[in-house]
């Protein structure tokens, strides 16, 4: 599903983020990617999304390869994709519901299918007691679970996280994780960059370690394995 050859990303300020990256990964896989701040994770989980582009080398989604792909292709690429971000960026004028909602609106759903969808969501991460709440009005853990209901609504094939516990308690860690596991279950493949050793080491899974920009290990139920 997802390939990466001979990557290599250098930005503007001359900061090598990546060199050389080769990896592969199935559709219905959930794969942590672990490393030191700076080591290039974050570059890595972009360049699935284009959000960034690589310097050289070739990041194939589903056969699409992003390094090519026009600048008017990528908000179809992206339906395809569920992103959720360490600070949740919901839009906080906007209810629980109509955060969610959006993304179909985007894509032009009909208001009935909308609604079933939104609905659907909100039960599997347990907010649909709190559709009409604005997000200052939840706690971190809910607005993460927003965040996570509205990427997973389009029923993305492939969903994307970036240090999606870093900002939440460790109870409220593992109910996410929870979710997480979840919409693995139903076939959306999973890559999500964590600096969490306990959800790592507890909830085995492939692991893929980041180190100056290049794969340094990559197991199937692997370890943490630094410090944290």
């Amino acid at each position: 599903m997802i390939e990466l050859r001979d990557v290599r990303k250098t930005y503007h300020n001359g900061v090598t983020a990546l060199q050389g990256i080769d990896v592969n990964i199935q559709q219905g896989e959930f794969v942590y990617v672990v490393g030191p701040s700076g080591a290039g994770k974050s570059t890595f989980i972009r360049l699935m999304y284009r959000e960034v582009k690589p310097s050289s080398g070739d990041v194939v989604i589903n056969g699409h390869n992003l390094a090519e792909i026009k600048e008017k292709e990528i908000p179809h690429l992206r339906r395809g994709i569920g992103v959720v971000y360490q600070d949740f960026k919901l839009l906080p004028s906007l209810t629980v519901y109509e955060n969610v909602s959006f993304a179909l609106e985007v894509i032009e759903d009909s208001p009935k299918k909308i609604r079933r969808k939104v609905m659907d969501v909100l039960d599997l991460v347990n907010l649909k007691n709190k559709a009409r709440f604005k997000p200052d009005e939840l706690s971190g853990g809910e607005q993460q679970r927003v965040s996570i209901a509205r990427a997973i609504v389009n029923n993305p094939h492939l969903m994307i996280a970036d240090e999606p516990t870093g900002n939440l308690d460790p109870d409220t860690s593992w109910e996410i994780m929870k979710i997480f596991e979840e919409v693995n279950a139903r076939g959306t493949t999973v890559i999500m960059a964590t600096h969490s050793k306990d959800i790592v080491n507890t909830l085995k899974k492939r692991v893929i370690a980041i180190e100056h920009g290049r794969v340094v290990r990559d197991e199937q139920r692997g370890d943490y394995g630094y410090e944290s």
